[in-house]
Parts: structure tokens; sequence; C-alpha cells
């Protein structure tokens, strides 16, 4: 289980945008890295060409870059502060059986995630 996962909301503790929080949008695990909303944005120059819907104009664009997943904390739901994340293990009971589970905890209030 990933400690930080799409939708979560973030905060950034170092870099030129700590102390910007936002939403993850995108979790690239092979590279370690997440893509924030309105984090590390990049300008972007794109040629005009074709998509599947029609014409795509070409110009500058800003887009938001990935982010190294170190340089990021999740958000407490309680305290609204960064927080490291830990896991709780679960007695699940469905149709008569019991299931282990991984649950994330904030560390700072100790409220599940």
């Amino acid at each position: 289980m990933a400690k930080i996962k799409k939708g979560d909301q973030v905060v950034v503790i170092s870099g030129r945008d700590k102390g910007k929080t936002g939403r993850v949008l995108e979790v690239l695990t092979d590279s370690d890295r997440v893509v924030v909303e309105g984090v590390q944005r990049v300008t972007k120059h794109v040629k005009a060409g074709q998509t599947a819907r029609g014409t795509r104009t070409g110009g500058i664009e800003t887009v938001e870059a990935p982010i190294h997943v170190s340089n990021v904390m999740l958000v407490d739901p309680e305290t609204k502060k960064g927080t490291r994340v830990g896991f709780r293990l679960e007695q699940v009971e469905r149709d008569g059986k019991t299931k282990t589970v991984r649950v994330r905890v904030a560390k700072r209030s100790g409220k599940d995630i």
C-alpha cells in the first residue's frame, strides 16, 4: 500500500513551491514522483498538430511537472498540517471470513486517512 495516493491532499516541504498545498493528480510509481495540482508549474512549448477530436493549436502552455515523493507530505485531516503516514492492521470480517487489511494512519493525530 502506498503512503500517498491519487486524490490525497499534500503539502510541499522542500523546493521552490515549499508551503503550497494541492491535490495529487497522478502517482508515478516507477520514478517515485507525484503530480500535484498547482505545484511545480512549468512552461511547455506545444507544437500544433492533430488529435483524435480535431486539430490542436500550438503555443506555450503551463502544466504541472512531477515532483519527488520525498518532497511532499500528506495533510493531516484533523490539524490541516503535514504529517507522516503509518499503517495499522485491522481484522475485517466479510461473509464469515476474516481478512487482514492495512489502514493508513496520520502519525500527528492518530486518525485514519
